[in-house]
Parts: structure tokens; sequence; C-alpha cells
């Protein structure tokens, strides 16, 4: 008989209303599983652990990251699955996150959550639990998100919609959403200052020049395909990133397409400057990218390789090799 563990760390999935607003409450998730495997006869040993304390995914840091990945390491030669049920906000960057830290991962990791708390009315919780629990048998090793009916890759699902029942999307892949290696390992993350700034026209560019001085990484939402204002104010913050041998990321602000930095003119500042180019990469993984990275030995052109070569299915087509 297959064998899956459940963590469960919180989430909208399992919360119940207060006369605050919703909060977790322990036991919600565990009856629902239960009777879930009665109603679809399902042939399954679940067992279920709380990530203590629940929380609003809101709160969720890389701590917690680390967290999921050792439990997933130490239980990893007793079950043939696992399934992570998460709250929604910061769904994207676990599923990244988790997919970048597990390096030889032979295994399914099914994530999921919804819009609406189970037993609440109009309730998408027990369907996407359900669909999570149905597909641990059938997908392939790597991490994924279960929702509304469809399975996304990890490291390129994003958070399309605040309110909608099929919330999350994520770009194409022809690579599986694992790291290749053997045997697991997890890679953990360490503390570090990274700033995500974006631009705006007219923006404040002082904001940017700080974080380049302050901070340990920085992610730049650039427009379209990579472009940014011609501002002299930001030349400086990219010399004094530099200068400080700091990585800067580029991301573009559209949901899909990615940055090229260098097809305009536009965003010559950003290559003079030896600007990472995040390519096609979400928000999120190049977040937990940049994270990762920073949290290894590597410095300098060994991480610029690092963020820039692929790892795990994050980058989409032509990009994936």
């Amino acid at each position: 008989m297959e064998r899956t563990l459940v963590l469960h760390t919180g989430g909208t999935i399992g919360m119940v209303p207060t006369p605050t607003g919703f909060r977790p409450e322990t036991g919600v998730v565990e009856r629902a599983i239960d009777a879930l495997m009665v109603q679809r006869h399902k042939r399954l040993r679940v067992d279920l652990m709380r990530m203590e304390p629940l929380i609003d995914s809101a709160n969720a840091t890389p701590e917690d990251w680390n967290r999921l990945g050792a439990e997933i390491s130490t239980h990893y030669n007793s079950y043939d699955s696992f399934l992570i049920t998460h709250g929604t906000d910061t769904l994207a960057f676990t599923s990244s996150a988790l997919t970048m830290a597990l390096e030889g991962l032979d295994k399914p990791v099914i994530m999921t959550g919804s819009m609406i708390p189970l037993g609440q009315p109009g309730s998408d919780a027990e369907g996407n639990l359900g669909d999570a629990l149905d597909v641990l048998d059938q997908a392939e090793p790597g991490v994924w998100i279960q929702f509304a009916g469809k399975l996304l890759r990890g490291p390129r699902a994003r958070k399309i919609h605040s309110s909608a029942a099929d919330a999350f999307s994520a770009m194409l892949s022809h690579r599986p959403p694992r790291r290749d290696g053997t045997p697991l390992t997890q890679h953990r993350f360490s503390e570090a200052k990274i700033a995500v700034v974006p631009v705006a026209p007219g923006c404040t560019m002082d904001v940017i020049r700080f974080a380049m001085s302050n901070c340990d990484g920085v992610i730049l939402r650039c427009y379209g395909s990579g472009t940014v204002p011609d501002d002299p104010v930001l030349e400086d913050a990219l010399q004094i990133a530099g200068a400080r041998g700091i990585p800067v990321v580029a991301v573009s602000e559209t949901l899909a397409g990615g940055t090229k930095l260098g097809t305009y003119a536009a965003g010559a500042m950003l290559v003079r400057h030896n600007v990472i180019d995040g390519r096609d990469m979400t928000l999120e993984a190049a977040y937990a990218k940049l994270l990762l990275g920073l949290s290894q030995p590597a410095h300098g052109q060994a991480l610029r390789e690092f963020i820039s070569t692929p790892l795990c299915g994050e980058f989409g087509e032509p990009f994936c090799v």
C-alpha cells in the first residue's frame, strides 16, 4: 500500500471563522482527509504532521521552507509521496524554494490549499484536497501545485488572482520540477537581506539606491523585456551594487515573456552594470534562487552562473536546456 505524509502548515484551507476573521484551527484538515479517504476508497495510508504553530502563509519565512525540507528529508525513506497543505499567498514562493532546495528528490511532493476554508459555503477546499490525494500516485517526481483541477509545476507557478477559485497559473517548461542529483540532499536557506524593487514612471530612485547600498542582493522588476528609466540615480545605484559585489537580478513586471537584456537601448544600463538576466523566471522563483545562491559559499561569477543556469525547470522555452 502506498504511504504518504501530509505536512499541514496552516492557511485558509484549515481555517475557521472568528470575530476577528479566519484563523487556522487544529483538526479541520485532519477530519476532511479522513472523510475523503472513505468517500474515494483510496488505498493509501496517510499520516499527518502539523507544522506547529499553524500559520497564515503571509507570515511564512525561509525558515519555514527549511522546516518543510527537513521533514521531507527526515521521513523520505518511509513514504512514497508527500502532500503539503499551505496558504495561497506565498504558496508559489514555497513551491519554488522546495524544488530548488531538495536536490535529488525522486518522489512527488504535491502542494495544495484553497481560497475558501473547508466547510464554508462555496468552498473549493474539499475539491483541491481530494484532487491532491488522487494525484499522489500519478504525478512524476518533483514539486507540484494541485489547484482548481490543474497540476502545475512548482517553480513555474504564481498566484494571479486574489479571490477566484482558479487563482494559480504556471508558465510552460519541459523540464520536470525537480533538481537532479543523488542521494536526496537538502540545501538550506540562510538569512540574507534581499530587496524586491520595481520601477515605475517617475518613481523615486533613491529607494533603489538605498536597497543596493544596504542589501545582500536585489531583484529589480523591470518593464517588458528588461527596460528601465534612463535615470542618473538608478545608474549610481547600479554602480554602488557593482562596487559592493552584490547580485542584482532583473525580472519582468509582465506575467509572461520574461526579460532579454540588451534588446532595447533603454535597458543598456543594466547590461553595462552586469545585472543578471532573470529571463522568464517568476518573481517567486527568482527570489528563492537568489536567496539560495546567497546561502552558499559561491560568490562573484560563480554566484552569477548559479542564478543564470537552469536548475529545476524554473526557466521555460527557449531558456530551458
